[in-house]
């Protein structure tokens, strides 16, 4: 054989195993923020594993007749398992410093490929602002 014959034969066998290199999941939905009901800055991963399998696909807010702040956060399982994540809300007054205190923590178990809808409410009427935070559960 020719080493003309020997490249090429090794060029044909090093792009069909790259071509074997592809991730699997290519069809696997993918999270993304492109369509979201409001924005997503104000939810935040406090660990890897958490900003791993989960993210946020939409947050809305309201004020309530009584002047409070309601807020519903949307988090998406990104995983083909389920998931479990503790969920806080930290409201905020209009300087960014914790208005009303911190909601509980809460367990959220997320079925494969799945979104859950999770409600807060703020304690008083001096909250503007307000983060989403997940964490894993110890």
């Amino acid at each position: 054989m020719t080493k003309a014959c020997q490249i090429l034969f090794l060029a044909a066998g090093l792009a069909a195993l790259a071509g074997c290199a592809a991730p699997l999941d290519l069809y696997r939905p993918k999270a993304t923020v492109k369509y979201t009901v409001a924005n997503t800055e104000k939810f935040m991963a406090l660990d890897a594993t958490s900003q791993a399998n989960v993210a946020c696909t939409g947050l809305q807010e309201r004020t309530l007749p009584d002047g409070r702040l309601q807020v519903v956060a949307n988090v998406k399982n990104l995983e083909r398992w389920t998931v479990a994540v503790l969920v806080q809300c930290v409201f905020k007054d209009e300087q960014g410093l914790p208005a009303g205190g911190e909601s509980p923590w809460r367990l959220l178990l997320l079925p494969e490929d799945s979104t859950e809808a999770v409600r807060f409410t703020a304690g008083n009427a001096l909250a503007t602002h307000y983060t989403i935070r997940v964490r894993t559960p110890r």
